[in-house]
């Protein structure tokens, strides 16, 4: 068996994260609290129903066939909008100030097809922690299909990557769903540089009665109402625009011009590890309350890597301390005036680490 690999960070001398914390704790020493309030319950409530009624007018009431086709985008894009909203916040424990409401929340993620138990392994743990380096994150591992930093090898197909990434990207929920949570379920690990872990009995139970019911309800369940013919267009359609809307989202936050990336086999990091978060972390249109109300302030990504635990409602606000304290220190502060900007930056990275 390989050599597992490891990866440090120097704390040894923090000089940007402890004042930094300070600030943001003082913050939240009057009334605040780092949790979601009730104008996130409120959205989640709104985006679940939207959801439930998109689902109900495409299954049991078949518009005409223009109409589902937009419905099924939508539906598509409201899936995205639960995982970001409600899911994401839930996973991390930011969603409310109670853990059972979080944990009702993270498991919206097996609500739309997923394991949350491994969610929080691959995200909060690995991607969080070993954020855009190599062997650790396994979010930028999509080798040998794409080339996301010059550290991944070179093939000839990669030259055409800033073109075939979007059916790649739309995939990518259906490959997660039906593959990727099957071969972690069945090697017991989460990623390649992982150490093989046994389910508990409880969790053996959760995921195939997560599958099963994913069966049932996207395609079972569909079939029978409106057959296999009209359902399949649909569900390629609803899937392809749910994958395409969550990997675009995450993929402008560390796969764009500036933020840089490490391996795990050229050594321990030399920096603390919140500089490591700024370096390989972007911001995208965080002027825009729109993009903010419908991303869950996923556009605010550099915020929520030194603060994950902290509800996306206080991005905004933390915002201007975390750009006061790099601007003190000296350090970049990577970001996109708008989401238009950061696509473009991305497609630019992946044809220039595509020509080799």
């Amino acid at each position: 068996m390989a050599t597992m690999l490891k990866y440090k960070f120097d704390n040894s001398n923090q000089l940007l994260f402890p004042p930094l914390k300070k600030r943001v704790d003082d913050y939240f020493s009057g009334v605040r609290h780092p949790a979601g309030n009730r104008k996130l319950y409120i959205k989640a409530l709104l985006q679940v129903a939207m959801a439930v009624a998109l689902y109900v007018s495409l299954v049991f009431f078949t518009p005409a066939v223009w109409i589902s086709i937009v419905l099924c985008v939508l539906l598509g894009i409201s899936l995205s909008l639960i995982g970001f909203n409600v899911m994401h916040e839930g996973g991390h424990q930011s969603f409310s100030k109670h853990t059972w409401v979080n944990q009702l929340s993270s498991y919206f993620l097996n609500v739309l097809g997923g394991i949350q138990y491994y969610w929080k392994i691959k995200h909060n743990q690995n991607h969080h922690t070993y954020t855009n380096i190599e062997g650790m994150d396994s979010d930028i591992d999509v080798k040998p299909l794409m080339r996301l930093h010059e550290g991944q090898p070179h093939r000839w197909f990669h030259r055409f990557q800033h073109i075939y990434w979007v059916f790649l990207y739309g995939i990518s929920y259906l490959a997660w769903v039906f593959y990727e949570d099957f071969q972690k379920y069945m090697s017991g690990r989460i990623n390649a540089n992982s150490e093989r872990k046994k389910l508990a009995v409880r969790e053996h139970i959760i995921f195939w009665f997560t599958k099963v019911m994913y069966v049932v309800t996207y395609i079972v369940v569909p079939i029978i109402f409106v057959g296999w013919l009209y359902w399949l267009v649909g569900f390629l359609i609803i899937t392809f625009v749910c994958g395409l809307t969550i990997s675009i989202v995450f993929q402008l936050a560390h796969v764009v011009g500036g933020t840089s990336f490490h391996s795990a086999e050229s050594g321990n990091s030399k920096c603390e590890w919140a500089v490591h978060q700024l370096a390989s972390t972007s911001n995208f249109g965080t002027s825009s309350k729109t993009l903010h109300w419908l991303l869950g302030g996923l556009n605010f990504q550099i915020e929520h890597h030194l603060f994950p635990r902290i509800s996306h409602i206080h991005y905004p606000a933390i915002s201007v301390f975390v750009r006061e304290a790099c601007k003190k220190s000296g350090i970049a502060y990577h970001e996109h005036g708008t989401m238009m900007d950061a696509i473009v930056s991305h497609i630019m990275l992946l044809h220039r680490l595509g020509r080799g």
